[in-house]
């Protein structure tokens, strides 16, 4: 049965992180706020752990997950030579709501659905996340909700549509942000913006004026 946390509590707070942490090691799911919306985590590197995070959302491998980071630096752990455009715009927007889209490194051996190389990474704002993935380390975190069903910005929405499937639920309260991260693709000779999000493309261009929408 799935175990709920007051993160806005000082002692809800240290509950659950420690009880997600756990939750984690074993393989199993844990939902989390995020900056934008509540995020659905798995181990990113447990093949298995990505699988039931997948199924829990009723979503394909085509559209594999995003990893979530506590830094930038973790980037050098997970990601081939990310350009220059792409350093400038992890120096402006993080931590917040803006994910890239980058070649991973050749000897990883994560397995996040069918990404043809490339992972979707994003360090968020949000303090509970944040103290969360300084424990665990990277995690594959989709939006947690339904696929098809929307995004939730609180807590009572993410597990009255993934119920029992999540281990534990992190509830920080309602998230800032409504709509879900931009990602701009680096992987490119010319950054691409995959999807409106968050951050508008008229501040993406502040930074990377070559900037393309798809």
């Amino acid at each position: 049965m799935a175990v709920r946390y007051d993160c806005t509590t000082d002692e809800g707070l240290t509950e659950g992180l420690r009880a997600a942490g756990l939750a984690v090691g074993r393989g199993e799911l844990v939902v989390l706020p995020t900056d934008t919306v509540y995020g659905v985590g798995a181990d990113a590197f447990r093949p298995d752990s990505v699988d039931r995070l997948l199924a829990a959302k009723g979503r394909g491998r085509a559209m594999p997950s995003p990893v979530l980071v506590a830094s930038p630096d973790a980037l050098d752990g997970l990601v081939a030579d990310l350009p220059e455009q792409g350093w400038a715009l992890v120096k402006a927007f993080w931590p917040g709501g803006l994910t890239l889209v980058a070649r991973h490194l050749p000897s990883l051996t994560w397995d996040l659905g069918e990404t043809n190389g490339t992972v979707a990474v994003r360090m968020p704002s949000d303090p509970v996340a944040l103290a969360l993935l300084a424990e665990t380390g990277p995690l594959a975190v989709s939006s947690a909700n339904l696929t098809g069903r929307p995004s939730p910005q609180d807590c009572d929405a993410a597990q009255d549509m993934l119920g029992d499937s999540v281990a534990v639920y992190l509830d920080g309260g309602a998230t800032e942000a409504a709509v879900a991260s931009s990602i701009v693709d680096v992987t490119g000779p010319v950054p691409v913006l995959r999807r409106a999000g968050a951050i508008g493309a008229d501040l993406l261009r502040g930074i990377v004026p070559d900037l393309v929408e798809q």
